[in-house]
């Protein structure tokens, strides 16, 4: 029998699969409620997958799109390789001294991908990455209390083998954060499902 979970690691699944759930301004919404980036901005998108959620970024804007998988950075290279940048790469503390000072970094869909500790070592890359005043938004789904059973189980299926409670995923981002705001987001999708959407600010250094 065919693992669903392995055909979505194909670049061109993974994007048709993503269409085919989202909802008709899915990504427009992400972009415009969440993630909010201006033209000018420097932008570290971790995971980024074949680079889609460029279609719905502002010209203008200096992208670094980092991701495991050859066949997306390929894929995305193709695409968007005239708006940005992008490496077949991991993302650690160590690995940002080259590339820091980041208005925004950006994890969508990556963190219920990961153990707790490698989601800690996102989240101490990401922190470093970014300038005293920058952000970090993360996006993934989410088990909470009372949600619709059709989310619970399209959650359980999930690629991601650590989809957590919302509490779970802020623990993990706040040793790193002067902030962690999270919101949950049930409608973004065609289909019912829970989203976290975490937004994290590195505190701003003060001058002596």
């Amino acid at each position: 029998m065919i693992d669903p979970r392995r055909l979505l690691s194909r670049s061109g699944v993974y994007s048709r699969f993503r269409q085919l759930v989202s909802g008709r301004d899915t990504a427009g919404r992400l972009a415009r409620e969440f993630l909010r980036i201006a033209p000018g901005e420097r932008v570290l998108d971790i995971g980024c997958g074949p680079g889609d959620i460029l279609a719905t970024l502002p010209e203008g804007i200096d992208y670094f799109g980092f991701d495991n998988n050859p066949a997306y950075i390929e894929a995305a290279r193709a695409r968007f390789g005239n708006r940005g940048t992008f490496e077949v790469r991991s993302v650690s503390p160590e690995a940002m001294d080259e590339i820091a000072a980041f208005d925004v970094v950006i994890a969508i869909g990556v963190v219920h991908h990961l153990t707790d500790q490698e989601a800690r070592t996102l989240f101490a890359g990401a922190a470093k990455a970014l300038k005293p005043d920058g952000r970090l938004v993360t996006f993934d789904g989410a088990f909470v209390k009372g949600q619709n059973p059709i989310a619970r189980l399209l959650l359980k299926l999930d690629r991601g083998r650590h989809v957590r409670s919302p509490e779970a995923y802020v623990a993990l981002a706040e040793p790193n954060f002067e902030s962690v705001e999270p919101r949950i987001v049930h409608d973004l999708l065609a289909v019912p499902y829970t989203h976290i959407i975490m937004e994290a600010r590195r505190p701003v250094v003060k001058a002596a």
